[in-house]
This record gives structure tokens, C-alpha cells and sequence, in this order.
């Protein structure tokens, strides 16, 4: 490719992406039914006695996303060394871009547009670690969430609409022994690899992949923990919220439904656009078990949808829009 042409790319490709995903997020935006009901509340809680809280929740959406920053630095060290602002760039920029794929598998590509060129391919295969580590603990903590359910809030008057407890035991089992399973290969990524370089077809692309051979037990640990530091913050944000909508839970009991519905969001594939009204309905399936409040559900549902992944994505397109393909000269 001549340089003429990275050149016109460099030029194009940034303000072409940040035009398309900035109509996609505005586009969806008004096909949203449950934002439109929430909103006139959203507006009377940041006029109301609680807006404070609030304001806690927008800074600690800014510390969510720094900790995955800090993740993303340690992901790609062993190819090159990224600044804590690049990387926070590159996460904004992977969420803006995971808003229009299933499941966001557009997120790493977008990371991967800022590092340097030769790097990129193997940037995004790194991003695997930081995945599995989120999954892992999304699903641990989901698991042990769906055990306090079954024990300490479901009951002969209080019973999950469409689900047996037969189903749930059954759903729990799965779960548990597929985190084994996970965390195992997590830690023993190294030796898949390894195991997978065998393979013809797969040794012929041997230098995308080889980097993860080099991940190190301490920095999959590392790993671990902030996202365990992600999820804490995702529960003290609905925490919060709950307050400010007037949503009255025990805190250990809201933290435990908070920890199946992300379980669940985890599970079903969605686009990151069209989760609201699912969001919605899970939020009143899992909490209208502990409360009757269903507007302040709903809005806290709103509330956090807003605040973690609208916001954080028009940000990430403004990223976009400098964003170079192609960043030798």
C-alpha cells in the first residue's frame, strides 16, 4: 500500500466511523421506549435531594472505565508500552465501537487502532486475556449470586416468573462447572497455545498468537483483580441509583440481584443498543421480587445504561474521529 494511500485512509476511515456510529447511537436512541418513560424521572432525580449520588455514580462510570484502561496497559506490555491516557482513549473508542456488533466483538479492533502498526492484529488477540478475566469473574460472582437467591430470597410466595427451582439448580450446576472449566484454561493459556501451534493451519498465523504464551500467572492475576474492582463498582453504582429512585433493597440482597442480571446479560447475546429493553425487563423480572417500585426500576435500568455505555460511547466516537489507521511515516 502506497503512502498516498494510508494516507487518504488516515483521513477517511476516523470521520466516516465517527459520522456512522454517532447516527447509530442517536438513531437508537429514539427507538428506545423505556428511556422515553424514564426520562421526565431521570430529569426530576437530578433536580431532586439525592442528585449528589448521582454525580458519585458519573464518577465512578470514570473509574470503571480507567480500571479497564489499567487492565488494557498490562494486556499489551509485552508489545509495546501504551500511556494510562492512550489506553483510556482506546477503551472509549472500543466502546463506542462495540455499540453496532453482537456481543461488542467489534471492541478490540478499536483498541487495537492505537497501537502501533505491526502490532494491531496481535493487540486485539491480546485482549482475549482481559476477557476471559471479566468473564470469569462476572460469572463466579454470578454463581454465588444465584445461590444467595435460591436460598435467601426465593420462597413459596416469591418465585422467578417462567423458572422452576428445578431449572435454576440445574442452571447453577452449569455454570459453576463452566467456570472450573474457564478459569482453568485461564491460567493454563500458555499450554492451549502451545497445543494449538501443533495445528498446521494454525502455526501458519503463529506470530498473531505467540504473545500469549508469554503472559505471565502474576499478570493473569493482576488481571483478575481489577476486574473484580470493575464489578464492585458496577454494584455500588446500582446501589446508589436504587436510593436515588426511591427503590428500597437490603444492600446484600440488591448486590445478589444486580449479580445474576449482569450473569445474565453475559449469557444472552445482544447489541450493546438494544439492551435497555431487556435490561428493562430482567430488572423487573429479578427486583420486583424485593420491591413494587417498577418505575424506579426501570429508571435505575435507565440510569445505568445511560451513565455506562451512552455516555462512555459518545466520548469514545469523539476518539474516533482523530483515530489513524496507519500511524507509521
Amino acid at each position: 500500500m502506497t503512502k498516498r494511500t494510508k494516507n487518504i485512509l488516515n483521513y477517511i476511515v476516523g470521520p466516516a466511523l465517527f459520522i456512522w456510529l454517532s447516527w447509530a447511537i442517536y438513531n437508537q436512541l429514539n427507538k428506545q421506549t423505556d428511556l422515553k418513560e424514564s426520562w421526565d424521572i431521570i430529569v426530576a432525580a437530578i433536580n431532586g435531594p439525592h442528585n449528589w449520588k448521582i454525580g458519585i455514580v458519573i464518577v465512578l462510570m470514570f473509574l470503571n472505565w480507567g480500571i479497564e484502561a489499567r487492565k488494557w496497559q498490562i494486556q499489551v506490555v509485552s508489545l509495546q508500552t501504551i500511556s494510562f491516557l492512550q489506553s483510556f482513549k482506546a477503551i472509549l473508542a472500543g466502546q463506542a465501537m462495540g455499540f453496532n456488533t453482537i456481543n461488542r466483538i467489534g471492541e478490540p479492533a478499536a483498541r487495537a487502532a492505537y497501537l502501533n502498526e505491526g502490532n494491531k492484529i496481535r493487540g486485539a488477540v491480546l485482549s482475549i486475556t482481559g476477557s476471559m478475566a471479566q468473564i470469569i469473574v462476572t460469572f463466579l460472582m454470578g454463581t454465588l449470586s444465584m445461590l444467595y437467591m435460591r436460598w435467601y430470597i426465593l420462597n413459596a410466595d416469591r418465585q422467578l416468573e417462567g423458572l422452576s427451582v428445578f431449572w435454576l439448580d440445574g442452571f447453577i450446576y452449569i455454570i459453576g462447572a463452566g467456570i472450573l472449566l474457564f478459569t482453568l484454561a485461564y491460567f493454563k493459556l500458555s499450554g492451549i497455545i502451545q497445543l494449538l501451534e501443533r495445528i498446521p493451519w494454525v502455526a501458519r498465523y503463529r506470530f498473531f498468537i505467540e504473545k500469549l504464551e508469554s503472559v505471565q500467572g502474576k499478570e493473569l492475576v493482576r488481571l483478575l483483580s481489577l476486574s473484580l474492582g470493575r464489578y464492585l463498582v458496577f454494584l455500588f453504582q446500582y446501589l446508589l441509583l436504587f436510593q436515588v429512585f426511591g427503590v428500597d433493597l437490603y444492600w446484600l440482597d440488591a448486590f445478589a440481584m444486580v449479580g445474576v442480571m449482569l450473569t445474565v446479560l453475559a449469557v444472552i447475546p445482544s447489541m450493546a443498543l438494544a439492551e435497555l429493553g431487556f435490561r428493562g425487563k430482567v430488572s423487573l423480572l429479578l427486583f420486583g421480587l424485593l420491591s413494587n417500585n417498577s418505575i424506579g426500576i426501570i429508571a435505575t435500568a435507565a440510569g445505568i445504561w445511560l451513565i455506562n455505555l451512552i455516555l462512555p460511547a459518545i466520548l469514545g466516537t469523539l476518539f474516533i474521529l482523530g483515530l489513524r489507521i496507519f500511524r507509521n511515516k
